[in-house]
């Protein structure tokens, strides 16, 4: 077994929040820069970045896992994670038909492209990303967990858009295979607080909208290699995972 450092929240070129800096090339260039081994792509509601990232990732020692941050009808990010192209095809697709017809306006929220390897613009997305799927947190997960995927509670000690924000609690009909919380939480802290959290594993990601943000808080977790498999099972078994909350950048 191997520690591997892994930032499993990461935004890209996509995303309307993100910088237009984060291009697939300058984030593989950023997370080799910080040493790290595995890395998730996950923008606002849609998975359309990932392949180019995956792709140029080849042969460079860092393991593209892809997916999405999704929005829940309640207003819950969560973060989706898949092992195949067939998954995250079928993801994509489930998010398509639940994204409402809300027009992005760049000027507002920013652009929604993204971009093939040589970064060239491969396709726009009209529909504002940021939006409420029409999908509960519920139906979400279980779509999630249907496809093999990995589910995670995103940001869950923000005062916004966590599952503890806007519900108050984890539902017991609601599996998350980890809960994620930001740098500036302590894990054991965070379990007081929520004691009934005590049995789930944690990560500590960046959630880099930014190419500086990116590896600035990461978690390191034992596994046999970094890939989707190992990941996934090192979650559900809540061991060898370390997470490292005061990885923040001057």
């Amino acid at each position: 077994m191997t520690l591997y450092r892994a930032d499993m929240h990461i935004h890209t070129i996509l995303s309307p929040c993100g910088s237009l800096e984060m291009s697939p090339v300058n984030i593989l260039k950023e997370a080799a820069r910080n040493k790290l081994d595995m890395i998730g792509i996950t923008d606002h509601n849609t998975t359309r970045q990932c392949a180019a990232v995956r792709q140029l990732a080849e042969g460079t020692g860092i393991t593209v896992i892809c997916g999405a941050e999704v929005n829940t009808r309640e207003e819950i990010h969560c973060i989706a994670l898949f092992g195949n192209d067939n998954s995250l095809g079928q993801f994509q697709l489930w998010l398509d038909m639940r994204l409402p017809d809300i027009r992005n306006n760049p000027e507002k929220f920013g652009d929604q492209v993204w971009v093939d390897v040589d970064e060239n613009i491969a396709g726009e997305e009209p529909r504002l990303l940021i939006s409420a799927i029409n999908a509960s947190l519920e139906e979400t997960q279980q779509m999630v967990h249907s496809l093999g995927g990995v589910f995670i509670a995103a940001h869950a000690d923000k005062t916004r858009n966590s599952v503890i924000s806007q519900l108050g609690f984890i539902p017991d009909d609601v599996v998350f295979d980890a809960i994620e919380i930001s740098s500036n939480t302590d894990k054991e802290l965070f379990i007081r607080q929520f004691p009934y959290l005590k049995d789930y594993s944690f990560i500590t990601s960046s959630d880099a909208h930014y190419l500086h943000q990116i590896g600035s808080a990461y978690t390191e977790i034992e596994m046999h290699d970094a890939c989707f498999e190992s990941l996934k099972q090192s979650l559900k078994f809540n061991g060898g995972i370390t997470c490292i909350s005061n990885r923040k950048k001057s």
